[in-house]
């Protein structure tokens, strides 16, 4: 009798260790997601002020101007649920802007656009590279979090389902080859 409750005890606590892992595995996940999320964030706010810095310094067309100009405006301005549009409309707009490789040579030749352009490109270069770590983490969780043994025993807590970011980031390629 002592036997059996002894072994009851052991695989009580050994399940009771293994669902205390899990659950610190589910927490850390969710960590380096907000961690990402956070990295991400400042990629594209980096992205978007660059671009609007670009727009009002004078170097671009007036029509390219303002549709750059527009473009960044309305990503840093999006609200959250709205993020990823205004996002993607911003990589268009560079796309459409710097689609010709004579538009980043005028760039260039400015007073000061070799920075400014090198600045872009980096900023355009680095957005997919936090978008593809932030969905990264977010697989990862989701993942665990369907297991049964999560969902049975609430391991997630209260925490939100983590969502990818979707958007277009795709760098315009007359901006990427001429910085690289």
């Amino acid at each position: 009798m002592t036997a059996t409750l002894i072994w009851i005890l052991v695989v009580l606590v050994a399940v009771g260790l293994y669902l205390s892992w899990t659950a610190g595995r589910l927490d850390r996940l969710h960590a380096r997601i907000d961690a990402a999320r956070a990295a991400l964030d400042a990629q594209l706010l980096r992205r978007a002020s660059v671009a609007q810095e670009l727009a009002t310094s004078g170097v671009l067309d007036p029509a390219a101007s303002m549709v750059l100009y527009e473009a960044a405006h309305a990503a840093r301005q999006a609200e959250e649920e709205l993020r990823e549009v205004a996002e993607s409309e911003l990589s268009q707009a560079l796309r459409a802007v710097f689609a010709d490789a004579q538009q980043v040579d005028v760039v260039r030749e400015a007073p000061g656009g070799e920075a400014a352009a090198h600045e872009l490109a980096e900023a355009v270069r680095r957005v997919p590279m936090a978008r593809r770590f932030h969905n990264d983490a977010v697989g990862a969780a989701r993942r665990l979090r369907e297991h049964r043994k999560v969902r049975w025993f609430r391991l997630a807590g209260h925490a939100p389902f983590p969502l990818a970011f979707e958007m277009d980031d795709e760098p315009p390629a007359a901006l990427v080859e001429r910085a690289a």
